[in-house]
């Protein structure tokens, strides 16, 4: 736990975290060893020996007040560091977090991170504020005590020592027990969340099959089996609690039955052995409480171990030399192999040249690498083999932002932020005159959008986008690739679903881009396919074919196998080369 406590307060506070713990320790020792004085004190009193008595409470109230000192300041230094993580942690994630590979972030990890960032909070600041204080006095305190009764009376104190280990034991046994249910118990919270937000997304497509009376299965079965988790947690929770406290009772009855044994065999005094049973009831005070805490210290550790798991994701080596990108708008793939684990590789020795200011359409079966080809040029994972070459340098000697500078993505899933429109379209360059914002807009259909909006420009489109259609944010998201200007775009799936009014404003954009930027296109459309100057067939992770239109088609091989397909399933016919030039820079029209 003090491991993951130092991994999330970060290196700039882990002196502090030192200090607060040094002076924890010693108020815990200081409260042993002030209990131990009772003992010295209470023979004097039974002896009648008043002198003696006050000298020694004197000296205990030195030690007292030495107690009192230590926990002033571990409580306001444990307070400091609560404050302390309130108001940095959130923003240390944030910095830790940009620096991760954009591959890192799937939908169950993003939800993890939600959780995390919020209980993993409150869990640090009630550890430091609460929780750290009576479990380190509950061991160290006992431990003092014990030492002190092996000096005043070491059968006593022997006692003490045997009983240790039986205390060891359950609360080992319970405290595993009780993390287990807990880690069950939190993964049934992240599959109840989870489902949750897909119900709510899916609500279209559950109403359009008739699904939203009947209830979501899937949602169903996660809350039941969140409902069971936290049951089961309580039922194996309590009765290894209970064992603990009997544990603890069970060592202090074995003390005064040895006490007994020793008055009645005029072993010891049962003036001293009253003395030495007041010190033994303060050996047990903080060790119940301590073994009361236990449940509550194993889930605050599962918390602090995820919270601090996010720190420990090595984020990917990141270059601080100078890189000498002299082609710009060039992409390069040589012999690149990459696999999301070591048994199965998405691609496999690909090679590959997009020259600048071209475009070039991917296709290829699902799975065959396509989205996977576009993540690599952003730098999502690093490559097993291979290189990849943007600019003309590799992209793992590139620093993030001078690579991210010369990227612009149009994803399927567009996100749109809760912002006004002109605001979002803004994030492609936010520097960006007012002029230049609507003529990217221009050129990508928005103004069709602003007419229709209450508030114009400056109309909210809500969290995700949600007042504006599929398309619509799919146009906001081209806009932001025209208004970024950047050498290289790169469009995953960006026309897949489109009406064929939104696709001709897709078309324009893509000819504007084409004049200014390298273009990689992972199309379903045809237009965009024969558009390209360069086409890129993929199967199963390979390069099987490549060239124009004509090249591939002239081929017979699976381009002209995909290509008769896509004609046939969405009626198109081919018209003639000639009148694609309104399309692209070459190749064959394709109407109804």
């Amino acid at each position: 736990m003090i491991r993951h406590l130092a991994t999330i307060l970060g290196p700039d506070h882990r002196g502090a975290l030192r200090r607060y713990l040094a002076w924890l320790l010693a108020y815990a020792m200081l409260e042993g060893i002030a209990m131990a004085f009772l003992v010295p004190v209470l023979r004097a009193v039974f002896d009648g020996d008043t002198d003696a008595a006050l000298r020694r409470l004197a000296v205990l109230a030195v030690v007292v007040l030495a107690t009192c000192i230590a926990r002033y300041q571990q409580a306001m230094r444990g307070f400091n560091l609560a404050v302390t993580t309130l108001t940095t942690l959130h923003e240390r994630l944030g910095d830790h977090l940009v620096t991760l590979p954009l591959g890192w972030f799937t939908s169950e990890k993003v939800g993890r991170l939600a959780r995390s960032a919020t209980t993993g909070t409150f869990t640090v600041t009630n550890v430091f504020a609460h929780l750290l204080t009576p479990v380190v006095s509950g061991i160290v305190t006992p431990v003092t005590v014990v030492a002190a009764m092996l000096v005043l009376d070491w059968r006593l104190g022997l006692v003490l020592v045997c009983c240790a280990p039986l205390l060891y034991v359950t609360h080992r046994w319970s405290a595993s027990w009780i993390g287990r249910s807990e880690e069950q118990r939190e993964a049934a919270d992240a599959l109840a969340g989870n489902r949750v937000v897909e119900f709510a997304r899916a609500q279209k497509t559950l109403r359009a099959f008739g699904r939203d009376r009947e209830g979501h299965a899937p949602l169903e079965d996660a809350v039941e089996g969140r409902t069971r988790a936290g049951g089961r947690m309580l039922a194996e929770t309590m009765p290894r609690l209970l064992a603990n406290g009997l544990a603890i009772q069970l060592c202090f009855a074995a003390l005064v039955v040895t006490g007994v044994a020793l008055v009645l065999n005029d072993a010891t005094e049962p003036a001293a052995l009253v003395a030495l049973l007041a010190l033994a009831a303060r050996f047990v005070g903080p060790l119940s409480e301590a073994a009361g805490m236990s449940g509550m210290l194993r889930m605050a550790g599962n918390d602090l171990s995820r919270l601090a798991a996010l720190f420990d994701v090595r984020p990917l080596p990141e270059h601080t030399g100078p890189v000498a990108l002299d082609r710009p708008g060039e992409i390069v793939f040589e012999d690149v192999t990459f696999g999301y684990t070591e048994e199965a590789p998405v691609l496999r020795g690909v090679s590959l040249r997009v020259p600048p200011r071209t475009m070039t359409a991917v296709v290829g079966a699902s799975g065959s690498g396509k989205t996977t080809l576009t993540r690599l040029i952003a730098r999502f994972f690093d490559v097993d083999q291979g290189t990849v070459r943007v600019g003309g340098a590799d992209v793992r000697e590139t620093p993030t932002e001078e690579l991210m500078a010369q990227l612009s993505l149009v994803q399927q899933d567009v996100y749109l932020f809760d912002d006004t429109l002109a605001g979002n379209i803004r994030v492609g360059r936010p520097d960006a005159t007012e002029a230049e914002i609507h003529e990217a807009a221009r050129i990508a259909g928005v103004p069709e959008i602003v007419h229709r909006l209450p508030q114009g420009w400056d109309t909210p489109v809500g969290e995700g986008g949600a007042s504006l259609s599929g398309g619509e944010r799919q146009r906001v998201s081209i806009a932001r690739a025209v208004l970024k200007r950047a050498p290289i775009v790169l469009l995953d799936e960006a026309t897949a679903a489109l009406d064929p009014e939104i696709e001709t404003y897709v078309q324009r954009a893509l000819r504007t881009l084409m004049r200014t930027s390298t273009l990689v296109v992972i199309a379903h459309q045809l237009p965009t396919v024969v558009a390209a100057d360069q086409i890129v067939v993929l199967d199963e992770g390979r390069v099987c074919e490549r060239g124009t239109h004509e090249e591939l088609l002239a081929a017979d091989g699976r381009y002209a196998r995909f290509w008769e397909q896509r004609r046939r399933s969405r009626g198109w016919r081919l018209v003639g080369d000639d009148a694609a030039d309104g399309v692209g820079r070459g190749g064959a029209e394709v109407t109804r």
